[in-house]
């Protein structure tokens, strides 16, 4: 804890000042153009990886990226999308998954989560993923050697949840939002998003910027 407590007191002497007018700017308001949903894992760091600024990203973190469908019981997910769309207006929502994903390992394995009744609950919106997987490899179980595919698979359906959200399905069908599937890699850094066309994940670069934004739903 110590290295934290030392951290703060590095950016009050040292990052805060160079950066004074943007933080004084954010002290009166926000205004996001994306809603990031991604894991709570340590290793993920959205602003690192984005190279993006305090108030360009409003993110979203949880236990495997996950998106509850929308219904009428209230949660900390409903609600945090329905204000990033409804009031901040963001134009963008992007749903990143990662690799080596702890949750994803719970959702391929939910007896071995038997001991954390809340987390194995929580997978549960995972099933959809895992059971696309299984079908489509003919598997009655998976196993570790799946983990990618589920990874995958459960940033699509997360995305599909998306759409069920009532201020969500209204900004996509007036074209004011746009959805975004990606997969980080935390050891080689790379980035893949979610073809729409072909219905594959593509490495994300400069070139395939352009190609990334027509191609999202």
């Amino acid at each position: 804890m110590d290295h934290v407590i030392s951290g703060v007191a590095k950016f009050q002497k040292e990052v805060y000042p160079n950066k004074k007018a943007t933080f004084q700017k954010l002290a009166n308001g926000q205004n996001p153009e994306v809603l990031f949903i991604t894991c709570s894992d340590s290793r993920i760091d959205p602003n690192l990886v984005t190279q993006t600024d305090p108030g360009e990203l409003f993110i979203c973190r949880n236990a495997g990226n996950i998106v509850p469908p929308h219904s009428n019981q209230t949660g900390g997910m409903t609600a945090s999308i329905e204000f990033a769309v409804a009031a901040l207006g963001v134009s963008h929502i992007v749903v990143c998954g990662h690799t080596d994903c702890g949750a994803m390992k719970g959702a391929i394995n939910p007896a071995g989560l038997d001991s954390l009744p809340h987390v194995k609950e929580w997978l549960g919106h995972c099933r959809v993923a895992t059971d696309v997987v299984k079908e489509r490899c003919g598997h009655d179980e998976l196993s570790i050697d799946d983990l990618e595919a589920v990874t995958k698979e459960n940033v699509v359906q997360q995305i599909q949840h998306l759409r069920t959200h009532p201020a969500v399905a209204a900004k996509i069908a007036t074209g004011q939002v746009k959805l975004h599937g990606w997969v980080y890699n935390i050891g080689t850094g790379e980035v893949l998003y979610y073809n729409t066309e072909s219905g594959e994940f593509d490495v994300m670069d400069e070139s395939t910027a352009e190609a990334q934004l027509a191609r999202s739903e």
